[in-house]
């Protein structure tokens, strides 16, 4: 059953739409604020987001922008009281399905939602989990935690195996470093910044015998590993 997770400010419309949409079969995690929002998403797994845009704390299209750089792939419907174009191009550029304009209808909302995840499914709908990538001149298997180029090979720790499988799995595109923590270490406190940091100085080590790889860093962002 698909779980949705709705971050709206408004109390009540909050909640109406949270009963609305768990009694028509989503069961609905509401937060109240941008930052409530990315916590939420963060603990849990979810198969669409509805963001206000207009919000304490953090506004929807940022909580956008970090749900995107997660590497995550859900699907965003914007809900809000903005209708200027500029606003509507904007939610679109920061990866918005869909963008529904207050007042609305719950039916056409439900409707909506409904439409957007059987494409998602359609799109998704993919064999099991890949367990090899290759990375330029390297092969990595996941499942033996080993690191191989041309005749020679590096076994790696769970750790490190954990985040290059990451960086694999979203190749080419920024990750955010709040995400890769928890993702991995399981919260982004400092001293687990630092031993990530540790970890991926030693993925560039391994890495360094093919120059078209590069772990590049995102100031303020994160990371992002680079081929080619």
């Amino acid at each position: 059953m698909p779980n949705l997770l709705l971050v709206e400010d408004d109390a009540n419309l909050g909640m109406l739409l949270q009963e609305y949409l768990t009694d028509k079969g989503f069961p609905t995690d509401l937060a109240t604020d941008g930052q409530k929002g990315w916590q939420h998403f963060v603990d849990k797994e979810y198969d669409l987001c509805i963001f206000d845009v207009m919000m304490p704390k953090k506004d929807g299209f940022s909580l956008a922008k970090e749900v995107r750089m997660s590497g995550r792939d859900v699907p965003i419907i914007f809900l809000t009281a903005k209708s200027m174009k500029e606003d509507t191009m904007q939610g679109f550029r920061v990866g918005a399905d869909d963008y529904v304009t207050k007042p609305f209808d719950r039916e056409e909302l439900l409707m909506r939602i409904q439409a957007i995840l059987r494409r998602y499914t359609r799109q998704t709908d993919q064999p099991e989990e890949v367990k090899a990538f290759k990375i330029g001149q390297y092969t990595f298997d996941y499942n033996h935690q080993q690191l191989a180029i041309g005749d020679s090979s590096a076994r790696l720790t769970s750790k490190e195996s954990e985040l290059l499988r990451l960086f694999c799995q979203n190749l080419n595109q920024p990750i955010s470093r709040s995400f890769a923590l928890k993702t991995i270490w399981g919260d982004d406190s400092y001293f687990n910044a630092r031993s990530m940091d540790v970890y991926i100085t030693k993925l560039r080590k391994y890495l360094r015998e093919d120059p078209s790889i590069q772990i590049m860093n995102l100031h303020g962002e994160g990371f992002k590993l680079m081929v080619g």
